[in-house]
């Protein structure tokens, strides 16, 4: 915002009073307690600091109302820019469910799974028994691995439909699930998607975020290394039928399930920006953020597909916190090629209410090799005093040897994190 002249507020709950993002915007407005049902999940709270203040569009980031229908309607009622989609795009690509419909009725290959929402687990089995276990349990409004659940067989299903109906309800207040196949250890490939209030859409090419613990991403890669440029041509093409589908407008994430055999499925389309959309930034040399704000401005998009290319290889890694504490010492890797996104500063204090995500290591390498030893080298240099985070592990995880061949799928870390975590207590380190 700054660089495009334009002021900036920014909300904060309690606990979230000295945050950095509070302090360097040009305003800064409480908006309730720590959590997040109290102070970011408040819509009403949130629009009445944006009028209060004379704001006039809304950038929602990628957590809490991000892909909230509801806020980007109450948003249009109140003559505020919604840096996204429309409400109307949002309710039928946010919710999957309803994407799930919409991309069939493109002719865009669905993984198989319910055509109606689901709102008990009543339902659901009935619905997991045609589909054939094992099955995905998912929440329509969900993401970031929230109100998830895989189910092998009935005897569970009614256990993990309750927890992942109960997460999703405590994390985006709805109720409504569905139920899909699950695909097993397949590669999780998304395409970044652009549109403008012209019909224009364009792909930036593919990030594979198969590395997940829990359904959570915790890094990810650009270009995937096992897509040819035929096959990357084809799931572009798929990401932007799928996006003029439904006249999508801004930034989006069209996401499949690919299998080792090259078929590929449309899992869902996430309409908000990305936690991981810095490694696109990095190998296009396009600001999406920057894209956004042009776009909810009503400009034109100033790319086409022609001029888009992937140049190089570039990796992020999510530094997560394991604790919450103070931050008593501070120290970010930089040098050629390496990006840092982070909230920290010392005497920062992490708190217990939100995502436990404090930093992003980005690099850029001339190849995926190159980028994996930098990579190894930023997290050598990263230090994190005050509270305890998975820097070591994810250290180490860049020296296993499925990682260093890019021969990983989303059973990686399942797989794997045992025999890393051995590693961590038997203090062996690599340097």
């Amino acid at each position: 915002c700054r660089e495009l002249g334009i002021e900036s507020v920014a909300v904060y709950s309690e606990a979230d009073k000295d945050s950095l993002h509070a302090q360097l915007a040009d305003q800064a407005v409480c908006i309730g307690p720590g959590p997040s049902t109290e102070s970011y999940l408040n819509m009403e709270s949130i629009i009445s600091a944006t009028m209060t203040t004379g704001a006039d569009a809304i950038h929602p980031g990628f957590g809490f109302l991000s892909e909230n229908a509801r806020f980007a309607k109450l948003c249009q009622q109140c003559n505020i820019t919604f840096i996204g989609p429309s409400a109307e795009i949002i309710n039928r690509m946010g919710n999957k469910s309803e994407a799930r419909n919409t991309m069939m009725q493109a002719g865009v290959p669905v993984v198989p799974g319910s055509k109606e929402p689901v709102y008990t687990a009543e339902d659901g089995l009935v619905m997991a028994k045609e589909i054939g276990f094992p099955v995905m349990i998912k929440a329509s409004s969900g993401g970031g691995g929230k109100g998830m659940r895989i189910s092998r067989s009935e005897e569970d299903f009614t256990e993990h439909f309750n927890a992942a109906q109960l997460e999703s309800v405590k994390g985006f207040s709805d109720d409504t699930m569905y139920i899909e196949k699950y695909i097993e250890k397949p590669r999780h490939v998304e395409f970044q998607i652009m549109g403008d209030k012209f019909g224009h859409v364009v792909h930036l090419g593919e990030r594979d975020c198969s590395i997940q613990r829990r359904h959570q991403k915790v890094m990810e890669e650009s270009p995937c290394e096992v897509i040819s440029p035929e096959l990357r041509k084809k799931m572009g093409e798929v990401a932007v039928k799928a996006a003029k589908a439904v006249n999508y407008e801004n930034a989006g994430t069209i996401e499949f399930l690919l299998e080792p055999d090259g078929k590929f499925w449309f899992m869902e389309m996430n309409t908000r920006i990305q936690v991981e959309h810095p490694v696109t930034e990095q190998v296009t040399g396009i600001d999406l953020i920057r894209e956004q704000i042009r776009i909810a401005a009503g400009m034109k998009l100033n790319i086409t597909q022609e001029d888009t290319c992937v140049n190089g290889h570039a990796i992020e890694c999510r530094i997560n916190a394991a604790t919450p504490g103070v931050i008593k010492f501070l120290h970010f890797p930089d040098g050629y090629g390496v990006r840092v996104e982070s909230h920290l500063f010392e005497g920062y204090e992490v708190s217990p209410f939100y995502d436990s995500m404090i930093a992003k290591i980005i690099v850029t390498g001339s190849s995926r090799l190159e980028a994996v030893r930098r990579l190894r080298r930023a997290l050598e240099e990263l230090i994190i005093e005050g509270v305890k985070t998975n820097r070591e592990f994810m250290h180490l995880l860049t020296y296993h040897k499925d990682f260093i061949r890019g021969n990983y799928n989303t059973g990686f870390w399942e797989k794997n994190h045992t025999e890393i975590e051995k590693w961590l207590k038997e203090g062996i380190t690599v340097k």
